[in-house]
């Protein structure tokens, strides 16, 4: 029999109804009860293969094409593209690492932070890292799955004017929260199918678009020197910022037992983020040395057969209903885990809300690519610092996390620190966004940016020093808290 018990997300005060444990096919079919509290060992379920459709789903996605053709845009020739594509993708082993901690400690990352920062510090951190950046995200893929479905409507003889645009955007976003809403089960059971339909439907595109590839292309004026790594570096950056951009990998491996081998996590993760994302990329890279990408729907369609046109639209917004869905989820944890009493299922329609007037803005007053490119660089500013603390903190912790004392917010709790903030943590995040910042060369240029003749070190200088940092901070004082 099902009872009513005080809800364990730290400062909800709401009650939560507990139903009898359900097996997996059950589960999907309701919304989910768990937010950002701990996932008891009687309700871990499922294996880490199952990673694999969830992050394959979605990386295939409209911007991963826009990305892969602006790197032609930008100058590159084939082979500089395709060399930056995939060292970019590498950073899916850093996603992966993370999500290791979900079956360690039986929470989702917005609550294992708590560990670096402390509890008060990590509510700055999930409002800022967590909340605001993933609404960005939400709303730059929102306006790509939205320019997709507006071609598609006019497809249909219906002019895509401000109110139809509208229309549009407010479909698709309650598509993509109707999965987020749901919650874990939904996704594990959508993701595989999904995955399926997509690898069916950019088969397809891989095909018209490999028949068509100058496999020679040089642009006109090819870059050299400084020149050439400045673009280089942006490139790389610009690949990256999608798998740093899941600084939240543990919120869908957290329902896994305990002893999941952590090699089988980070393998499947990886795999499920750095193929498809490798490949579709390539795929837009490919299609640039052909068709003009600043419109990859237009551009793609010419080397498709007419009848593919709506199919491949369809596709294109699937997949971006499928990452979407997955990022709104992570900013309804994100809410909660700053403080706010909400149950994680209205978390996720106001992270919707936010989203949408973000994209409507986006979409009606700017240009989308340029916007794409800029957020995307800028964004790995905080989030290369906040993902190396991070994977710091795995490595040095040696993924122990007690889950239960995780949730622990009073001030005598093991994650207090001092006043509710880890200095170590906290400086080793704060110095490496600031080096990072003079590093970055994108909306605007830095010290060090400028000093190299505008190469744009953001994303390793970041990366590195908040490790050090970390590394240094907690020399001597680290206790890693047993299970």
């Amino acid at each position: 029999m099902a009872s009513t018990i005080p809800d364990p997300q730290p400062g909800t005060g709401i009650a939560r109804e507990t139903p009898p444990p359900q097996p997996p096919s059950d589960r999907a079919g309701r919304v989910e009860a768990h937010g950002i509290d701990h996932i008891p060992d009687h309700e871990r379920h499922g294996r880490p293969r199952q990673l694999f459709s969830v992050w394959a789903a979605a990386n295939v996605n409209y911007l991963s094409l826009v990305t892969g053709g602006a790197l032609i845009l930008m100058g590159l020739t084939l082979w500089q593209a395709l060399a930056v594509i995939v060292t970019g993708n590498l950073f899916w082993l850093l996603t992966g690492l993370l999500s290791i901690s979900g079956p360690a400690a039986g929470a989702p990352s917005e609550v294992i932070t708590r560990a670096m920062y402390g509890v008060r510090g990590n509510r700055v951190n999930n409002a800022v890292v967590g909340w605001l950046i993933s609404v960005c995200y939400f709303a730059l893929n929102l306006a790509a799955a939205a320019t997709a479905a507006f071609a598609l409507v006019e497809m249909a003889g219906i002019t895509a004017n401000t109110g139809v645009k509208v229309a549009v955007v407010m479909v698709v976003a309650a598509l993509t929260l109707a999965i987020g809403v749901y919650g874990h089960a939904m996704i594990m059971k959508l993701y595989l199918p999904i995955t399926l339909a997509l690898t069916a439907a950019f088969a397809v595109v891989a095909v018209g678009v490999f028949r068509h590839t100058d496999f020679s292309y040089v642009p006109a004026e090819p870059l050299t020197g400084t020149d050439l790594w400045a673009v280089l570096a942006a490139g790389v950056t610009l690949i990256a910022s999608g798998p740093l951009s899941y600084t939240t990998s543990a919120d869908f491996s957290r329902y896994l037992p305990r002893t999941a081998p952590a090699r089988s996590v980070v393998g499947w993760t990886f795999l499920g983020g750095f193929l498809p994302g490798a490949a579709v990329c390539s795929l837009g890279a490919l299609a640039a040395t052909v068709v003009d990408m600043t419109d990859p729907q237009a551009g793609l369609r010419q080397l498709l057969p007419d009848w593919f046109g709506p199919l491949l639209l369809l596709a294109l917004v699937l997949g971006t209903i499928a990452i979407n869905a997955l990022t709104a989820y992570s900013a309804g944890l994100a809410l909660q885990a700053v403080g706010i009493r909400i149950r994680r299922s209205l978390s996720v329609l106001a992270d919707g809300t936010a989203a949408v007037a973000l994209t409507l803005y986006g979409l009606l007053a700017s240009d989308f690519l340029d916007t794409v490119s800029n957020v995307l660089q800028l964004t790995v500013v905080l989030l290369g610092p906040a993902l190396a603390v991070y994977a710091t903190d795995i490595v040095l912790r040696r993924n122990r996390y007690d889950g239960p004392a995780l949730m622990d917010e009073t001030p005598g709790g093991p994650f207090w620190y001092t006043a509710g903030v880890n200095p170590a943590g906290a400086l080793a995040l704060a110095g490496g966004v600031t080096v990072s910042a003079l590093c970055v060369n994108t909306l605007y240029t830095g010290p060090i940016a400028r000093a190299l003749g505008g190469v744009d070190l953001a994303l390793p200088a970041g990366l590195v020093t908040a490790a050090l940092l970390y590394t240094l901070l907690t020399r001597g004082k680290f206790r890693a808290p047993t299970a």
